[in-house]
């Protein structure tokens, strides 16, 4: 355990000594909250300028952390000039008007020196998707590592993956993806969607954190881009939600990128139409992600699951913090097993990726 959590500092962050790192958690549970210290406390042999922090837990994956977290990330300097100019609250609500946005962003941006050079966040609910996140890596250059619901059983799988060969084989995916302009995906559950990437930016996450501004997964191995909004049509059938197999299929039916309506005999189904109806940006589908880690297995954790070598991931909600547009508090991935992906040029040319989750030519 010590040795591989070694490996995040050597490996995956390449840390140097003069770096200030922030550890924090918002101990859901005991097993985070217990890993964030460890990880913490090792840290400490890679450099001096380490700090553990801890909050309350938000609620849902995509929610803004608290006023304290953000002024130990990007400086006491930067949080003061945003709480007197009464911008902070609106951020951290997603309520802001686009010039104050602008403001706030000016404010980060002149105090960038201030802020942290690595962020390892090990909270149970995920940051990935925050104005946080993204101000950090795009405004300041910070390196961000966002591990939500992460457990010591993926210290022992997905952890331990050959990084470089995982490396290779997840960009030798994405430039596929990039060829084309429209993807069709079918599974045996039922599944069958299609959208457009047209104008946007395929993403890699590999692992390797190691230049300014770059952010992942720890466990990573993910290709994944924010799909065109209003492009996305099908249905997609839920078997598994975050952390557990549902009882019984849940359908989500899709018009003009958005899940128009819901079917199933779960409790989880009431979950989905509460967050519906909070706002409608929550019915957007978001991402679009395509496994890549050949030592991920677990179908119970979504952090590990959508890294599964052979699946497929389909989110909800927010993507605005990688190239969508649509802002929101809640982003929510699910895991879709034995896929087969379809890539369609712009001349019409069909191209198949996957075939019921084997990766079809060379990887």
């Amino acid at each position: 355990m010590k040795r591989t959590i070694e490996n995040i500092f050597k490996i995956n962050l390449n840390l140097k000594k003069t770096e200030r790192v922030i550890v924090f958690t918002d101990n859901k549970n005991k097993n985070i909250g217990k890993i964030a210290r460890t990880v913490a406390e090792v840290g400490k042999k890679f450099t001096s300028g380490i700090r553990y922090l801890e909050f309350r837990p938000t609620g849902c994956h995509g929610v803004e952390p608290p006023e304290e977290i953000w002024e130990q990330a990007f400086g006491t300097d930067a949080y003061r000039t945003l709480k007197q100019k009464g911008l902070l609250r609106p951020l951290i609500s997603k309520k802001i008007s686009k010039d104050k946005l602008k403001e706030a962003k000016r404010i980060i941006k002149e105090n960038r020196n201030n802020a942290v050079d690595v962020v390892i966040a090990l909270s149970y609910y995920s940051t990935s998707h925050t104005r946080f996140r993204d101000f950090l890596n795009r405004l300041c250059g910070a390196r961000y590592a966002s591990m939500p619901l992460f457990d010591e059983e993926m210290l022992k799988g997905p952890m331990m993956v050959d990084w470089k060969k995982m490396l290779h084989r997840t960009e030798t995916i994405a430039k596929r993806v990039r060829e084309c302009e429209n993807i069709k995906i079918d599974s045996p559950n039922g599944t069958s969607v299609t959208l457009s990437k047209k104008g946007r930016e395929v993403k890699t996450d590999t692992g390797f954190i190691t230049k300014p501004g770059e952010f992942g997964n720890l466990p990573a191995g993910e290709v994944y881009l924010a799909p065109l909004e209003g492009s996305a049509k099908g249905r997609i059938v839920l078997e598994w939600a975050p952390t557990r197999k549902l009882k019984k299929p849940v359908t989500l039916y899709i018009e003009k990128g958005l899940v128009k309506t819901v079917e199933g005999e779960e409790k989880y189904v009431e979950f989905l139409l509460r967050k519906f109806s909070e706002k409608r940006e929550n019915r957007n589908i978001a991402e679009l992600g395509i496994g890549t880690n050949d030592r991920a297995c677990r179908p119970d954790n979504i952090l590990e699951s959508e890294k599964i070598f052979g699946t497929i991931h389909i989110a909800l909600g927010d993507n605005s913090s990688f190239g969508g547009k649509v802002i929101a508090s809640f982003h929510q991935d699910f895991v879709f097993f034995e896929p087969t992906v379809t890539l369609i040029h712009k001349n019409g040319l069909e191209k198949e990726l996957m075939k019921k989750g084997r990766l079809s030519g060379k990887h």
